[in-house]
């Protein structure tokens, strides 16, 4: 049985979350939460509290700790915060502020 969580709309690219998420895809949880305290972005900070929230719910279901794993990560894409920044002569030029949703997935061997 598999135990998800999910952060919606986090502020951050689906690109840059994406990029964090393949290193955790199919590893132990153990190891994945060391590997994300070590990557020096912003998203891994955003991915490792969706494995804790996973890890806990699976915690609450009484499964074994040690072997859960990372079944599924995957990031899908948020909707876009739209802005303008004001430039020289009466322009605007469009600023995209994109947001993702990020889900975790992990299971027991």
């Amino acid at each position: 049985m598999s135990y998800q969580a999910t952060h919606r709309y986090a502020r951050i690219s689906e690109r840059k979350a994406r990029l964090v998420v393949g290193l955790i895809r199919g590893r132990r949880c153990d190891d994945a939460l060391s590997i994300l305290k070590f990557t020096p972005t912003r998203a891994s900070h955003m991915v490792a509290r969706v494995l804790n929230s996973a890890i806990a719910n699976a915690n609450e279901q009484e499964a074994n700790m040690s072997r859960l794993f990372v079944a599924e990560a995957f990031v899908n894409a948020g909707p876009i915060i739209k802005r303008f920044q004001p430039k020289d002569r009466g322009r605007a030029h469009p600023i995209h502020k994109r947001t993702c949703h990020i889900t975790v997935l992990v299971d027991e061997r």
